[in-house]
């Protein structure tokens, strides 16, 4: 399937603020300003935001892009807390500055033509899905989604999503809103039931793994964004391997941030990760 990758221009390293900041079941959501990166923006990249007393920077999925009249336009990021960095990201008040550098990565390709995709996602990562959602069906496509979490307090966005999708599944581990059970038990009959050319996923490795396989055995293809810890994300510190197969079948390891985040599913070696 011809497939296009638009890439934007290349990333930039600016200050900026957090203008609006909400606690939404397991996740804060933070609004910030970031001069040049909304406009740069593509589906699955992300940003890389410089964190108070660590070295390292933390990786942030981008929800949504906003326009403002008061601010231009804002990236929406989520942050579940898991640690001193993230923590740090998610007691900012509305007005502390931010240094951020983005949109990094390479983004998900689109499709060329108006086609059926699928669009898996668990918990906070699933964030790149909604951009995703809009700019397909800004193509034509028909586009289902299919959000999944531990329970209700860490499923991400799902009543909004029904704007820009045909069908919205609901999966929840514990059975406390959807369907009970894990996204990855599902995905043939999700596949089957959407009638998918496209599968696309973006959550643990275990979900991408099993959107890929399932993409594979209904004859469709799949990009999965990947979640590796990155220490810069630009690509210089060499901190995120990811191991794939490259066209010419040779193993390789690239860097999720630079040759990733966003990658063909059947391409990555799932049990090297």
């Amino acid at each position: 399937m011809a497939e296009e990758r638009g890439r934007a221009p290349g990333p930039v390293h600016v200050d900026g603020e957090v203008v609006a900041s909400k606690r939404v079941g397991a996740y804060r959501h933070l609004t910030l300003t970031a001069p040049g990166v909304p406009e740069r923006f593509r589906a699955g990249s992300f940003v890389a935001v410089t964190v108070a007393g660590h070295v390292a920077r933390r990786a942030l999925w981008v929800h949504r892009v906003r326009a403002s009249s008061a601010f231009g336009p804002t990236l929406d990021v989520v942050v579940e807390v898991r640690g001193s960095g993230t923590a740090w990201l998610a007691a900012l008040p509305v007005g502390a500055k931010v240094t951020l550098t983005g949109p990094l990565g390479r983004p998900f390709a689109l499709p060329r033509d108006a086609v059926s995709c699928l669009l898996v996602g668990e918990g906070y990562a699933a964030a790149p899905l909604f951009p995703l959602a809009e700019r397909l069906r800004e193509r034509g496509c028909s586009v289902s989604l299919v959000v999944s979490a531990p329970d209700e307090s860490h499923l991400l966005s799902a009543l909004e999503a029904r704007r820009w999708v045909r069908s919205v599944t609901v999966l929840t581990a514990d059975g406390s809103v959807g369907r009970r059970g894990h996204v990855a038990d599902h995905l043939d009959e999700l596949v089957e039931r959407s009638d998918a050319d496209v599968v696309y996923a973006a959550g643990p490795a275990a979900v991408l793994a099993g959107a890929a396989a399932a993409a594979e055995r209904a004859g469709a293809w799949s990009q999965v964004a990947v979640e590796v810890p990155t220490a810069c994300g630009t690509g210089l510190c060499h901190g995120c391997p990811l191991p794939v197969v490259g066209e010419d079948g040779v193993d390789r390891v690239v860097r999720a941030c630079a040759e990733g985040p966003v990658v063909r599913g059947d391409r990555v070696r799932w049990d090297a990760l």
